[in-house]
């Protein structure tokens, strides 16, 4: 494997972590569906209480996949893909390159 692509799964790391978790999916699915939503309103979707679903966010946050705007009292979420997406394309095209240059010895 070449060392670029390794270098490309060390930086995916935190974006892999979040997503392993089923409840965080099941958030930035819905954030992705309603376009952004405050935590009130994911709890009352899910069946997690509001701290934890507020340390989802937290951590989701923390990680890039995620943005917050505060209008009023109220924070609004929203999924923020657009980095975690050009990272998984360029490690999709890392891996396909390293296939064709083993592929082709």
């Amino acid at each position: 494997m070449a060392e670029q692509t390794l270098d490309i799964f060390k930086e995916s790391i935190p974006i892999f972590t979040m997503l392993q978790d089923e409840k965080r999916q099941q958030i930035l699915v819905m954030l992705c569906k309603n376009g952004q939503m405050t935590v009130n309103q994911i709890t009352d979707s899910m069946s997690l209480s509001r701290p934890a679903i507020s340390h989802h966010l937290k951590l989701m946050l923390g990680a890039g996949i995620l943005a917050v705007t505060q209008i009023g009292t109220e924070r609004y979420y929203q999924a923020d893909m657009g980095n975690t997406l050009d990272l998984l394309k360029r490690l999709t095209a890392s891996l396909e390159a390293d296939v064709e240059k083993k592929a082709g010895e």
